[in-house]
């Protein structure tokens, strides 16, 4: 990427102005959880503790889906996207277990004050 697309959560950006509303951009991300993600998932859910192999499931699916909602606002030419809404789930059936993350905003360009 050439310049990079500045992310935020929040409706505005400190130091910036918003020149243009350009559209409302998403990413969908799908990562399938393995069965051994998932017997170990059960395992720490009896005993407790933490899961590093779901919260880095989460984590790359988390820095993905960002990373193509930034290419996409840069794609339409917006410099930033505000706004942005992050919406984790779990879709599980068959003996399988998915997480699908869905990230949207509103892709903007804006200029320092």
């Amino acid at each position: 990427m050439s310049e990079r697309v500045i992310l935020t959560t929040s409706s505005h950006l400190e130091g910036y102005r918003v020149t243009e509303h350009i559209d409302v951009v998403s990413s969908e991300c799908v990562f399938g959880m393995n069965i051994l993600k998932d017997m170990f998932a059960g395992f720490r859910d009896f005993f407790g503790g933490r899961n590093k192999s779901s919260q880095a499931a989460l984590r790359d699916a988390r820095i993905t889906c960002l990373d193509e909602l930034r290419r996409e606002a840069e794609e339409i030419g917006a410099n930033a996207v505000i706004g942005i809404d992050l919406d984790y789930s779990e879709i599980s059936g068959g003996g399988k277990s998915m997480l699908f993350l869905v990230a949207t905003g509103t892709a903007v360009k804006v200029t320092k004050v």
